[in-house]
């Protein structure tokens, strides 16, 4: 069996309904219902859980064995394996400047494309594909600021950047309003960037490049993610599964309360 049937498996022997058993592991029913369909991976914190709850072990979880002792195994041992998601941040920094590059490429000849639309854009280019792939296309780690999520590693990528020649940055105004723009002096690398990555960033390029800085970081304080981080903390990955419309870019199906 796999880990989704597994899990149902154990809670139906317990008698636990689905949501006790969210409740228990602390996430919305939702995301349990998603995990037992098989419709996204779990993530480690999630699968070290549920084997509390059962008292099985991870690798009992993850179909390996066949004990109910309870061991579990180094985060860095499990993060491996294809079938548990790895959701902590771990910057591509060569992807990034791609990233960066292509949006610059379709957008900074906008006039309403200084910083702030841009932080927002490269959030949602991350977080919508992290939620439809399960993997991370940046890596970048983004914190939630006043005015939506801010990524840690873009000054010092972009002062790198400059120095090589491959962006220019000047100050400008916006409806009189203090700008920092980004002029790219070098064309992104399209064979950098695979074809499910490109499709994500001229969806999000179409839905948010018009909007200002004021309407973007409007639209971004509604997504879950930013909704659930403290301010000044950093936004786990893991909350685009607990996304709404419109914000969600993936189809899930819930079979009903079981």
């Amino acid at each position: 069996m796999d880990t989704a049937m597994i899990i149902k498996k154990l809670r139906e022997s317990k008698g636990m309904s689905q949501q006790e058993l969210s409740k228990k592991i602390g996430i919305p029913r939702p995301a349990l219902v998603q995990i037992e369909n098989g419709n996204r991976k779990i993530c480690s914190e999630e699968l070290k859980k549920i084997s509390r709850v059962f008292e099985v072990s991870a690798d009992y979880l993850l179909g390996e064995e066949d004990g109910t002792k309870v061991i579990l195994e180094s985060e860095t041992k499990r993060e491996k394996r294809q079938d548990i998601r790895i959701s902590v941040p771990h910057i591509k920094k060569e992807k990034f400047k791609q990233v960066l590059l292509y949006l610059l490429e379709r957008c900074a000849g906008k006039p309403n494309v200084g910083q702030t639309v841009l932080y927002k854009m490269l959030y949602f280019a991350d977080f919508n594909f992290y939620e439809l792939y399960e993997e991370q296309m940046t890596g970048a780690t983004y914190r939630r600021q006043k005015f939506g999520p801010v990524p840690l590693e873009f000054s010092e990528i972009i002062r790198n950047m400059e120095k090589t020649g491959e962006i220019k940055e000047i100050e400008d105004k916006y409806y009189d309003y203090p700008q920092k723009r980004y002029l790219p002096l070098v064309k992104a690398d399209l064979n950098r960037l695979k074809a499910s990555e490109k499709d994500i960033l001229d969806k999000v390029i179409d839905q948010l490049s018009d909007k200002s800085a004021a309407e973007i970081s409007a639209f971004s304080h509604e997504d879950m993610p930013w909704k659930a981080t403290k301010d000044k903390e950093i936004i786990d990955y893991e909350l685009v599964f607990y996304r709404t419309m419109p914000y969600s870019v993936r189809t899930y199906k819930d079979d009903g309360e079981q």
